[in-house]
């Protein structure tokens, strides 16, 4: 029988901060009972296995990356739209480290809860609705949103992992790499010869 008050919601919310403290690899379904108080079989009732907390977390950390994007980019366009974004992603990556891992990592999701869960597809709404400024198509426009992805995952992931060694300050890097992105999306490339479109 499921213990009063625990719900999946409780179950995630606790795995979520754990994984923030000690790194999402690190999560057991031990240590988030201990955390809620409970036995380890309490916590079965509401979560199938440690691969379905770690779906929920993946789910729960999109949502609210996503909703901080929103918000940092609302009724902006062009470069204040983009490094809104960024600052945004990169915020949330800072305070959130292992609800942010389980965002870029393959993590296999239950279905019923991916299709129920509307931070991912949103997420692609407004990466895509930002860049229409700058008037890219298909294929361009993947190719610019997979750009983006990867500039600021592999900033803030070397910036988590002290892998800026240098004595520039890494804030100013950032800035001028918005800079570049923003001045690239801009000027994009025309299509390579042979190119399929």
């Amino acid at each position: 029988m499921a213990r009063a008050g625990l719900t999946a919601d409780r179950v995630t919310a606790a795995g979520a901060e754990l994984a923030d403290e000690v790194g999402l690899e690190r999560v057991t379904m031990s240590q988030v009972a201990r955390r809620l108080g409970v036995k380890d079989a309490s916590l079965y009732a509401h979560v199938r296995s440690l691969e379905d907390l770690r779906g929920r977390i993946a789910l729960l950390a999109a949502d609210e990356k996503t909703v901080r994007i929103a918000e940092a980019t609302a009724g902006r366009a062009g470069r204040d739209a983009l490094v809104a974004y960024a600052n945004a992603w990169r915020e949330y990556a800072h305070e959130h480290p292992g609800r942010y891992t389980a965002t870029q990592v393959p993590i296999r999701i239950d279905p019923e809860l991916a299709a129920q869960a509307s931070g991912p597809r949103r997420a692609v709404e407004l990466t895509y609705g930002m860049l229409r400024v700058y008037g890219l198509a298909e294929p361009d426009l993947t190719d610019a949103v997979r750009l983006l992805r990867s500039t600021f995952h592999g900033f803030v992931s070397l910036e988590a992992a002290g892998g800026f060694g240098h004595e520039r300050p890494p804030e100013e890097s950032w800035v001028r790499a918005l800079d570049a992105l923003h001045s690239l999306l801009e000027h994009w490339p025309p299509p390579r010869e042979g190119d399929p479109r």
